[in-house]
């Protein structure tokens, strides 16, 4: 007689799955993977963005100038008070119309910021009936100033020829504006220059290049 063979039944075990909102142990949902994968890369986005824009800030500072804050109303509309600015001060050479930051003992050796209206050898009249400025006989437009000039006296300068290597300035805000007109300050020496206003950084209502 054959030995009786035994069957042998095996019990199935049936991972729980995520009909129950379970998975097998050890395992992470796919769900969850998914999120924290998303974040990695977003971290790394930001990350990245952050040291590009330090590496840019670097190069600016080295390359290109350096930041200032407006100190007072005379620039304004164009500037106002609080503003902070990026200059170039690398490789400059002024030229009229620029936005300028300077010293002059006349100002306390204190950095304040103007506009170029003339440079060396061309001459300057200001006709204050008319609210004109003429550059070797050349009327300016300036759409940037904030009101008509105001005579302040004979002692202000209405005609002048500015020497070579120096510049004329005046502020955009031509009532409240102590600058080139004025006999005390008078042209400045190019070397009095600290840098070229390129831009508004903040706040960010003033933000835009000048």
């Amino acid at each position: 007689m054959e030995p009786a063979v035994s069957s042998i039944y095996t019990i199935g075990v049936t991972p729980m799955t995520d009909e129950l909102g379970l998975t097998p142990q050890g395992e992470v949902p796919e769900e969850h993977s998914s999120r924290a994968d998303a974040f990695k890369r977003d971290l790394f986005f930001y990350l990245q963005n952050l040291v590009y824009f330090m590496l840019f800030l670097i190069l600016i500072f080295t390359f290109v100038g350096r930041i200032i804050g407006v100190d007072g109303p005379s620039m304004m509309p164009t500037l106002h008070d609080g503003d902070l600015m990026i200059l170039q001060n690398i490789c400059y050479t002024p030229k009229q119309g620029d936005v300028v930051v300077l010293t002059k003992e006349s100002f306390n050796e204190s950095p304040i910021v103007k506009r170029v209206i003339a440079v060396g050898g061309q001459t300057v009249k200001i006709d204050y009936d008319t609210n004109t400025v003429y550059v070797d006989g050349v009327a300016l437009d300036e759409p940037y100033i904030k009101e008509a000039m105001v005579d302040k006296g004979s002692g202000w300068t209405t005609e002048v020829t500015v020497p070579e290597g120096s510049i004329f300035v005046m502020g955009d805000n031509r009532n409240d504006s102590s600058d080139s007109r004025y006999p005390l300050i008078g042209t400045i020496d190019e070397r009095c220059v600290i840098g070229h206003v390129l831009c508004v950084i903040f706040p960010f209502s003033d933000f835009g290049v000048v």
